[in-house]
Order: structure tokens, then C-alpha cells, then sequence
């Protein structure tokens, strides 16, 4: 039976806890302490130690050293359903759920409801998920097939599922990567709402203004130990980068003025995709173009048909797609990535791990697969050619790895993302599409990405960027455009644009193609 908590008292705390993996010490002496009712703020640079430290609460990880305490009492969770039958549940950043089964079916996965002959209730389910999805504004049916959903609705899923549990204490790990901002307003509503309950939760994010506004008090971890814990009525976004990588909030974006007179590299033609489940545009007539040197961002709303943008323009949907693409003006009629990929264009997509990585393959075979033809030899892969191949990038990216022989799955979402980047850059692209390439990565893996681009904008190639952070756009781009519902509604210079005028143009009844700051 969960015992109740009274208001401060530690529910869930850590004391001493190391951990080691091959060549890393994740955690170092760390002492965490969460607190009855509060909403516990977690934040640390790329490989600070965060998921560890999470994964061991909730059951996942064990420590090497250290106690861990639920109401004062030592306890050792075995497995995750420990955990979770003890009121602690994790809700993951990457969504892990099970694509074939139901919104329901996932929600109640291991705690079916059955009846007296062992049958499974799947209307009481379907009754009982209806109400959770409700109490976070979700219009989502309980009996759609989770890989159905936008990566917004399977996010909500995935708080409704550990929610059912009735937990005490909820890690929610970067849960508003991918929603929408209604969505992302009725979690905190329910945040809110929790916290007066007694319920405890531990908000692991990126974004330092949603940790500000949400959070009671906020950890820093670096380097695998706790700097500080402040309280976060009392902090503000200088301190928290300092302590986290040791520069200003200023330095974080990189951005070099355009490079006047280059030619055009890439332009899109009145492009048109129709969406396979609505049956309608989900890109509607958008035209734009980007020159060598230049780093052309878009920005929406979640719905906007950013993504389905860049998909369609990379061939993903040849059938469903019309309009022109020109690249370095030549018409192209692109029907698959391959075609793409040997016109010059480059794609990291939004999901780096279902659509950007093969999560069984190692660092290695991950970024060589794109550039096998440079590392074969009489049709068969040459080990040395690819060892050396991947090497290279790990070396240039800072990828931290400890062999390229690695396998993904294992790695940081940072570092992830630069195996992603390492993948696609092996091509030589001369134009470059990014899809939200910030998007769960820390601070400092942020900058190195803005680095990255600043330089490859540098040596003259054309760079698109999709993303959601309005302060990151206006930072390292050059011109903004703004979509909304499948089209274009406006284009800024970034000198003269500001973080109002492009929610404006994002919300719906903007005015359509509207260009200012030219």
C-alpha cells in the first residue's frame, strides 16, 4: 500500500551514488533528494549523468555504489515494475511504446484489467483511457493503433500511461520535446494539479524558461556530479548555463552574417503534398529558396507541415507530391532519398532514432551507411576503410564514444544526433535539411550543433532548419519563414524579426505569404 507523504518531507533521495559503464563514470558521489509535492527541476550538459541518475531511481539501472531511500527506508529496485509498484514511474524522452497496439492497450500494458474468467475488459480499458487522455485536453481515441499518432499524441500517451499508475514520484524526461503548445499549457495545468495532491515530480529539460516556470527547485549536474540546487523562484537562465558548461547564456548561439552574392542552391516551387490520412494538403502551395551561405529557417506550429516539407522535398512521398525543386538550377524530378541524396540534398530527420539511426548497428556502421560505396572493395565492405571512415567523424564531431565499435543505442542523445549529422555530411551535401536537429540535447551539444552549421554555412552551403525554439531560429538564422495549417504565411529577415511577430504569422488566420524585412 503507498503510504502518503506530508508536504516536504523526502519522499525518494539518493545518497552516495556511483555508477560506471566501459570507460565513463557516469555518476559520481551523487546526493539527490525529492521532496513530497514539489516539482524537482533537473538539468546537465550532454552526459552530465541525468538519464542515469533517473534510471536509477525508477529501476532501470543499478548503482555501483550508494543507497537508495523511499520514505527513509533503504530499498533496492530490481526491475522497473518494482519501481512502479512502489509509486515510482518514469516517462521516457524517446517514446517507448508499442506501435501496433492501442492507445488503451499500451496504457494498461503488464496491468490489464481482466475479468472473472481471465478475460481482458477492453471496453472498461478503452473507458478508463478516454478518461486520462480527457484530463490532459488530448482528443485522442483509445482504440487507434499508437504508430497511427503524431509524435505530439504519442508523447501524451506516454504521460497518460505512468499517470494510470498512481505513481507518488513521476521522472518525466524532456516530456514537451515534441507537443504542442496547448499540450504542453494542459501539462502543466496537470503538473500543477499533482503537485497540490502530494505528488512529486522530477522535470528533466532543455528548455531553461520551462524549467523556471514549472519547477520548485532545480538541480544542476556536470561531469557525472551535482553542482548545486537551487530554488528556482531565486534563479534565473545566466546562472543555470553558467553552472552547467561554465560560458554565458550569450555564447550560445554561433552565427556568421550571410555571405552576399552567392548563387542559389535550392528553390521550391508552389509544392503541394497531400496527406495520406486527411486526405488533404498537408503542404499547400509553398514556394521559397536559399542560397550558398545562407541558413534559411521555418518555423510553426505542431501541425504546420514543417516536416511533411522537408519529407516531401527529399522524395519521401513521390505520389503525393507535386510542384519544382531546383538544386543549383538544375531541375529536379526527386522520386526517392536516393535520388536526393545524388542530387546534392541532405536530410536529418526529426526522429533520429526510428528515422535516423539503426539502433542494433554500431557508431561505425551507422555513419558509413550512407557512403558505402566509398568504403567497399571488389563489392565487399573493407574493415579498415570504415574503421578509419568513422574515425574520422567521431574525431571531428566529438563524439563520445568509447570505440566506434559502440553499438547506438547506447550513446546520448547528443551524441546520437552528431552520428546522424556524421552520416548524412559523409555525402557532401551541398544542400543541408535539418528537422528540429536540437531537439533533446543539452546546452552544450546545442552550441556544438549551431557550430557546426555556422561553419558549413561558411564554406557556402545552403542550410535549412525546422524548429520549435523561436530564440534558436532568430539566433542562427539568416530569414525565417513561417508556416501555418500547410502553408506559408510569412517570411522575415532575422535582423528585424522578433519572437511576436512570428507567432503571429504561426497561429491560424494569419495573413498568407507575407514578406517583411526584405
Amino acid at each position: 500500500m503507498i503510504r502518503p507523504s506530508t508536504a516536504n518531507q523526502v519522499v525518494l533521495a539518493a545518497e552516495g551514488i556511483v555508477k560506471r559503464y566501459p570507460g565513463v563514470l557516469a555518476l559520481n558521489q551523487v546526493d539527490f533528494a525529492i521532496r513530497s509535492g514539489e516539482v524537482h527541476g533537473l538539468i546537465g550538459e550532454n552526459g552530465a549523468g541525468k538519464s542515469t541518475l533517473m534510471h536509477i531511481l525508477a529501476g532501470v539501472a543499478q548503482p555501483d555504489e550508494g543507497i537508495i531511500r523511499l520514505d527513509d527506508e533503504p530499498v533496492r529496485f530490481a526491475n522497473p515494475r518494482e519501481a512502479m509498484d512502489r509509486g515510482i514511474s518514469l516517462v521516457h524522452q524517446e517514446l517507448n511504446l508499442v506501435p501496433w497496439l492501442s492507445v488503451a492497450e499500451n496504457i494498461f500494458l503488464g496491468r490489464e484489467l481482466v475479468s472473472g474468467l481471465g478475460l481482458i475488459r477492453s471496453s472498461e480499458q478503452n473507458r478508463q483511457c478516454r478518461t486520462l487522455l480527457a484530463d490532459l485536453d488530448a482528443t485522442i481515441d483509445p482504440r487507434s493503433e499508437v504508430h497511427r499518432l503524431r509524435v505530439g499524441q504519442q508523447q501524451v500517451v506516454e504521460i497518460a500511461k505512468a499517470l494510470s499508475s498512481r505513481a507518488r514520484v513521476i521522472f518525466m524526461d524532456e516530456p514537451t520535446s515534441a507537443i504542442s503548445d496547448q499540450e504542453v499549457e494542459s501539462l502543466f495545468r496537470l503538473i500543477r494539479s499533482l503537485r497540490a495532491a502530494g505528488i512529486s515530480i522530477v522535470y528533466v529539460s532543455h528548455k531553461l524558461d520551462e524549467l523556471l516556470r514549472v519547477s520548485d527547485r532545480i538541480t544542476v549536474l556536470r561531469d557525472g556530479r551535482l553542482v548545486e540546487t537551487l530554488e528556482a523562484a531565486t534563479a534565473d537562465r545566466e546562472t543555470i548555463v553558467r553552472l552547467m558548461v561554465g560560458r554565458k547564456l550569450e555564447d550560445l548561439y554561433v552565427h556568421s552574417p550571410a555571405i552576399p552574392a552567392r548563387s542559389e542552391r535550392l528553390r521550391v516551387n508552389r509544392l503541394t503534398m497531400i496527406s495520406r490520412k486527411a486526405r488533404r494538403p498537408a503542404v499547400d502551395g509553398v514556394s521559397f529558396s536559399v542560397r550558398g551561405g545562407e541558413v534559411f529557417g521555418i518555423f510553426g506550429l505542431m501541425g504546420a507541415g514543417r516536416t511533411e516539407l522537408l519529407e516531401s522535398i527529399f522524395g519521401l512521398h513521390p505520389t503525393r507530391t507535386t510542384g519544382t525543386v531546383t538544386i543549383d538550377g538544375q531541375p529536379s524530378d526527386i522520386c526517392s532519398p536516393e535520388q536526393a541524396l545524388n542530387s546534392g540534398l541532405g536530410l536529418v530527420p526529426e526522429d533520429r532514432k526510428h528515422q535516423g539511426l539503426i539502433l542494433g548497428m554500431s557508431v561505425e556502421q551507422n555513419i558509413s551507411l550512407s557512403s558505402l560505396a566509398e568504403i567497399e572493395s571488389v563489392g565487399l565492405l573493407n574493415a579498415r576503410r570504415e574503421r578509419e571512415h568513422a574515425q574520422r567523424y567521431v574525431e571531428q564531431f566529438s563524439i563520445k564514444t568509447p570505440t566506434v565499435k559502440q553499438p547506438v543505442r547506447t550513446l546520448s542523445g547528443g551524441n546520437q544526433q552528431k552520428v546522424v549529422l556524421s552520416k548524412v555530411l559523409s555525402r557532401q551535401p551541398g544542400v543541408l535539411m535539418l528537422d528540429e536537429p536540437t531537439r533533446g540535447i543539452d546546452v552544450g551539444a546545442k552550441r556544438e550543433v549551431y557550430s557546426l552549421v555556422d561553419r558549413l554555412k561558411r564554406e557556402g552551403m545552403a542550410i535549412v532548419v525546422v524548429s520549435s525554439e523561436l530564440p534558436e531560429l532568430l539566433g542562427i538564422a539568416d530569414r525565417v519563414m513561417v508556416m501555418c495549417e500547410g502553408r506559408k504565411t510569412a517570411e522575415f529577415d532575422c535582423s528585424v524579426a522578433n519572437e511576436e511577430v512570428l507567432m503571429q504569422a504561426a497561429v491560424p488566420g494569419a495573413d498568407a505569404e507575407v514578406e517583411r524585412g526584405k
